[in-house]
């Protein structure tokens, strides 16, 4: 009974002083003073494991398909290339100011599976900066960012620059093709 009390006991001194500590507001939330080791462990353990989880039943459709990474370079230059950058483009100036920064996708999408990136991408991350998608793109979309971000992380800056163009001739024919339909 006398361990029984004790550990009981311990777990009640425990709680209080979590308890004391959040409501004594000593932690400093700011942006500009970083976590500490073992709470960016704690954050980093607990996104890496979310995002396994909840996306492990998500099947991938092929992602290699040229016109879904093609849609995937719009959608990607249009919502993620102002944090995440792209191969061969200066880091965008916000990027460093966001607490945890936003990281290069170039590198950081070889750790995720597609069907994780997917998650991430439709589900966004609570307290980072990362925004759901859910609400404003479709699946094929969202699909279609993932296909390009796979893709991306092995793409020269030249490489890059050649979807580029190709989007800005496509873009320029469109409004051709759409000022001699209103002016006909």
């Amino acid at each position: 009974m006398r361990t029984f009390l004790t550990v009981v006991g311990t777990l009640i001194a425990i709680i209080a002083a979590i308890l004391i500590y959040i409501y004594s507001g000593i932690y400093n939330i700011g942006a500009t003073d970083p976590h500490n080791s073992i709470t960016r462990w704690i954050i980093s353990k607990t996104v890496d494991n979310s995002v396994k989880y909840h996306a492990q039943f998500i099947n991938a459709p092929e992602i290699d398909d040229s016109s879904l990474v093609s849609i995937g370079f719009t959608e990607y230059t249009h919502s993620c290339i102002g944090c995440h950058g792209a191969p061969g483009t200066k880091r965008p100036e916000k990027a460093p100011q966001m607490y945890p920064p936003p990281p290069p996708l170039v590198q950081a999408a070889t750790d995720w599976k597609p069907s994780e990136l997917y998650w991430i991408i439709k589900n966004g991350i609570k307290m980072t900066g990362m925004p759901e998608f859910n609400s404003a793109k479709s699946d094929r979309q969202i699909w279609a960012i993932v296909a390009f971000v796979k893709k991306m992380t092995t793409m020269t800056p030249e490489q890059f620059n050649a979807f580029k163009t190709e989007e800005d001739k496509n873009a320029n024919h469109n409004k051709k093709k759409e000022h001699l339909r209103y002016h006909n």
